[in-house]
């Protein structure tokens, strides 16, 4: 089934163009919302529907929009920072469709009552922020945005905005801080966002994915989206497939298919025809995935979670046997590493250290005890080293950086080892 991804594969020309758009059903949503069933009904749908954030932290969008406080100004915010290594639905969905966006920001602007939306889009996505600011443009001329739209009293103002590039400003509270001019650094919490957000108004901020399926939901009803898959993972969602497989990209699927369908059926398999050592099942802040334990685990947000791991972002990096293990993991801390704003020391040197020393292991300098002290560097980070990470610092991006590493010494150690004692792997 196809929610997000319908019109861009039929209309593969022009699925960006308003005239499209309006030509396959678009802004009718808006209409229903704004004459006939209102703000609390599209909010009532919403909830129904029990889609939930598909940005990574997985929360029922319907229940964080009735978080937004009742102080006024208000905001929505829009997060197409996509910066995860791997993922790249967010790009789709910008440049194939933006008006599928442009529609769910006014009916959840609409809904949540507030006049004002931002979308910020990550800074190397100057293509994606072309299509999207044609299409406000395009929404202003034909009365869809500014005020009084569509005769209905209803004033909306939508703003383009372009980050620096910043990894962290994908945290929602590092985003605010860049939106508002300031150092992207994630914010203590509480206050939540919904309460003290951009310019210390209550703001709600939405993925560019969860705010695409809006426009469907109120044509066809939350319940009938509650019904498209596992009750606790409803809906179809957008996955990026990577890596060693035979055909990578964006496909939207039904949650609950199970990993071995995703990866050999959908990406059609390990491209060389090699063997799968492993996968990433939701971004590069994921603990990874082996065949042995979780090829038949489904792909929902709670039997993956369970597993311990999550959805994320959607990105799917697969592994194949050739894929030397400990590089992998450096690779991916060094990217943490990289992007660590600095502001919490167990991130800021945690991270730095845990580079240093898979550097050293694979340069052939390696110490058997450099094993546990890189589990005691990631305990520093994550205490416990569970999933989900109990933290020391005030955002996600120090645990992400622990997540290769636990899962390399989980599922890998021997290959650790035998790099360490100069053996063949």
């Amino acid at each position: 089934m196809k929610i997000l991804t319908e019109r861009m594969e039929e209309y593969r020309t022009d699925s960006h163009t308003i005239e499209r758009y309006e030509a396959t059903g678009g802004y009718t949503a808006l209409r229903k919302g704004l004459f006939d069933i209102g703000a609390e009904g599209i909010a009532a749908e919403v909830k129904a529907s029990n889609i939930r954030g598909r940005g990574g932290a997985n929360f029922p969008a319907g229940v964080k929009w009735g978080f937004l406080a009742p102080a006024r100004p208000a905001y929505l915010v829009v997060n197409a920072d996509e910066s995860e290594p791997g993922t790249y639905k967010d790009r789709q969905l910008l440049e194939r469709d933006p008006h599928q966006l442009v529609e769910g920001v006014i009916l959840t602007a609409f809904a949540i009552g507030v006049n004002h939306a931002f979308i910020y889009i990550r800074g190397e996505y100057p293509k994606p922020a072309r299509r999207i600011q044609h299409a406000v443009d395009e929404a202003y001329e034909k009365g869809y945005l500014g005020s009084d739209i569509l005769g209905s009293g209803f004033d909306i103002d939508v703003t383009v905005h372009l980050g620096g590039g910043a990894y962290i400003c994908g945290e929602e509270s590092a985003l605010l801080n860049s939106l508002e001019g300031r150092r992207g650094e994630p914010r203590i919490k509480p206050p939540f966002p919904a309460v003290e957000g951009l310019y210390s108004k209550p703001t709600i901020v939405n993925n560019v994915e969860t705010l695409s399926n809006v426009p469907w939901i109120v044509n066809n009803g939350g319940a009938t989206y509650a019904g498209i898959g596992p009750d606790t993972s409803a809906g179809t969602r957008m996955l990026s497939l990577s890596g060693h497989i035979n055909k990578p990209g964006n496909y939207e699927i039904v949650m609950g298919m199970p990993w071995r369908e995703i990866i050999y059926d959908i990406g059609g398999g390990i491209s060389g025809g090699r063997e799968l050592k492993a996968w990433i099942p939701g971004g590069s802040s994921a603990p990874w995935f082996v065949p042995a334990d979780h090829l038949d685990t489904p792909a929902t947000i709670d039997d993956v979670g369970n597993h311990g791991s999550m959805m994320g972002s959607g990105a799917v990096i697969v592994m194949d046997d050739s894929t030397d293990m400990v590089a992998a993991a450096h690779r991916i801390v060094r990217f943490y590493a990289h992007e660590s704003c600095g502001q919490c020391t167990p991130c800021r040197e945690g991270t730095t250290w845990l580079e240093r020393i898979l550097y050293r292991i694979i340069s052939g300098k390696g110490r058997m005890e450099d094993i546990d002290l890189l589990l005691d560097v990631s305990d520093g980070i994550s205490p416990g080293l569970a999933w989900p990470p109990l933290m020391t610092t005030i955002c996600p991006l120090g645990p992400s950086a622990t997540a290769p590493v636990v899962s390399l010494m989980q599922y890998f150690r021997p290959e650790v080892e035998a790099m360490i004692g100069g053996d063949d792997v």
